[in-house]
C-alpha cells in the first residue's frame, strides 16, 4: 500500500474510466498491482489533466462513494459521471452511482429511486451514450434460476452454477450475456427494448463506440479474427459487418474502439494471439482504422506508438479528432500450458498519455505552439495579445516546459476545491 500511494505511482492504472470534456482528460478508478497483488484505486478521487498545459490535478469526491469496484462501467453525460455495476469485495453488484462534475465540490450520489427493472449484477460490460440515455451492453455476471428461465439461450451463456447471496437475492447461474439495457437519465427509468436482426454473441471485455445514432461493438471473444456489429439506437436493429477484405485485425479483448470522424473508428491495442508463438499471448500495439462506408479495415502502420503495447487502457476522442490514450498495462502477458493459465505477476501499469494525430493541427493551434516555443523572442509582443489568447499560450508554454528533462513534479493529495498546483506533467507524443 505504501507503494500504491507513492507520488510517482499515483497515476499508474489499468481498467479505469476516462473521458474528455472541454479538453480536460478525466480519469477515475482502475487498479494497480503491488507486491503481486491487485489493488483497486480509491473511488473518492478523480484525476484531471489539462491537455493544453499537460498539468494533472487530483480532486476529492465526497458523499456516498462506491466501494472498491473491479470492472465497473463508467459513462459521462451532461456533466455527470455515471458508474454502474462491477465487482466489490462482496461479489458482483448492480449498484448505480453518479457525480455531478459541474459542481464546485464533487459528491457521489447513489441512485436508488429508479423506475423499471435494474439489470442483473455484472462486470466487463460497456456503454453507449445517446440522447440522454445510457445504453449498456454485455458483460459477465450472475442471474437467478428464474431469470435464466426467462432469458433465451442466445442471450445468456451459463458458464458455471453455484449458490451466492447478494443482499436478499440468491443467484445460481454465472455467465456472459449480450443484453441491451437502457437507462433514461431524464425519467430515471430502466428498460430493455426488443432487439431486431442478428445480435452479437454474449461477451465481455469487448470495445464499443458511438457514431451518430449507431452503437458499435467488437471483439471480446476468443476468435482468430475480429468481429464488428452495429446497433441502430433508434430502431434497435442489429447489423453484422461482413468484411470485404481478408486483411482484418486478429481477434482480441481488452482493447479500445474510438471515433475519429463521422464514419471512421480507430481500434488500438488489446490482448490477442501473438504471431511469434501459440503458447504465449501478450498485449498488442497495432492500430487499425475501420471505414463504416466502405466496410474496410486499414492498418495504421505509420503511427509512432509501436513500442507502446497496451491492455485495459483508455482511448478518448479529443480535439481535432485526436485519440488520446492513457494508462493500461504495458507488459500484460499470459503463459499457457497443458495444466494452467497464468497471468504475468509483474504487470507494468502506465501513467503516460500519448496521442494519435488523425489530421493536421489547426492553424490557430500551430500558431500558439510556435509562440510558446519562442516565448523568449516574443516577450514584448505577448503583451499585445487578447487576454484569452494569452492564457492559452501560457498553457502551451507550461506544456513544453514540462517536457524538459528534470522538470519538477508534485503530487498533492485529493483536493476539495480546484487546485492550481502542477501535480504531474503530461508525457505526450503528438
Amino acid at each position: 500500500m505504501e507503494r500504491l500511494y507513492a507520488s510517482e505511482s499515483r497515476l499508474e492504472r489499468s481498467n479505469h474510466t476516462a473521458f474528455i470534456d472541454d479538453n480536460i482528460l478525466y480519469v477515475w478508478g482502475g487498479y494497480q498491482v503491488a507486491a503481486e497483488v491487485d489493488f483497486i484505486l480509491p473511488s473518492e478521487e478523480i484525476w484531471e489533466c489539462d491537455l493544453d498545459s499537460g498539468e494533472w490535478v487530483c480532486r476529492a469526491i465526497g458523499g456516498d462513494a462506491p466501494s472498491e469496484l473491479s470492472g465497473p462501467c463508467g459513462s459521462f453525460l451532461n456533466g455527470s459521471l455515471y458508474i454502474f455495476a462491477g465487482c466489490d469485495p462482496m461479489g458482483y453488484t448492480n449498484q448505480f452511482f453518479s457525480v455531478d462534475l459541474t459542481e464546485e465540490c464533487y459528491t457521489w450520489r447513489r441512485k436508488t429511486d429508479t423506475n423499471g427493472t435494474t439489470p442483473s449484477p455484472r462486470n466487463k460490460h460497456s456503454c453507449w451514450v445517446h440522447k440522454d440515455r445510457l445504453i449498456y451492453f454485455g458483460g459477465y455476471g450472475c442471474k437467478t434460476i428464474q431469470e435464466v428461465r426467462n432469458t433465451s439461450a442466445q442471450s445468456f451463456i451459463v458458464e458455471e452454477t453455484s449458490w451466492s447471496a447478494i443482499g436478499t437475492t440468491y443467484f445460481r447461474c454465472w455467465g456472459w450475456n449480450n443484453e441491451v439495457n437502457v437507462f433514461d437519465t431524464q425519467t430515471n427509468t430502466w428498460s430493455m427494448p426488443e432487439m431486431q436482426g442478428p445480435a452479437p454473441s454474449p461477451r465481455g471485455c469487448h470495445a464499443s463506440a458511438v457514431l451518430g445514432n449507431k452503437g458499435f461493438v467488437c471483439g471480446g471473444l476468443d476468435s482468430k479474427d475480429i468481429d464488428l456489429y452495429c446497433l441502430d439506437l433508434d430502431t434497435w436493429t442489429w447489423t453484422c459487418y461482413d468484411f470485404c477484405s481478408s486483411h482484418v485485425p486478429i481477434g482480441r479483448s481488452m482493447h479500445t474502439l474510438t471515433p475519429t470522424s463521422d464514419h471512421t473508428l480507430l481500434l488500438y491495442g488489446g490482448f490477442g494471439a501473438n504471431e511469434v508463438g501459440v503458447d504465449k499471448t501478450r498485449g498488442r500495439s497495432d492500430a487499425w482504422q475501420f471505414d463504416t462506408l466502405t466496410k474496410e479495415w486499414m492498418e495504421r502502420t505509420d503511427h509512432p506508438h509501436h513500442d507502446k503495447p497496451r491492455v485495459c487502457h483508455s482511448a478518448c476522442r479529443g480535439e481535432g479528432d485526436q485519440v488520446v490514450v492513457f494508462g493500461g498495462s504495458s507488459n500484460f502477458c499470459i503463459q499457457m500450458d497443458s495444466v494452467a493459465v497464468l497471468r504475468s505477476p509483474r504487470q507494468q501499469h502506465s501513467k503516460n498519455v500519448f496521442v494519435f494525430q488523425n489530421q493536421p493541427s489547426s492553424l490557430s493551434r500551430l500558431s500558439k505552439d510556435a509562440v510558446a516555443r519562442n516565448q523568449t523572442l516574443l516577450t514584448q509582443q505577448l503583451s499585445w495579445l487578447p487576454r484569452r489568447t494569452l492564457k492559452e499560450i501560457w498553457k502551451r508554454l507550461a506544456f513544453f516546459s514540462n517536457q524538459q528533462p528534470g522538470a519538477p513534479t508534485r503530487h498533492p493529495g485529493p483536493q476539495t476545491q480546484q487546485p492550481g498546483a502542477n501535480t504531474r506533467q503530461l508525457e505526450a507524443t503528438a
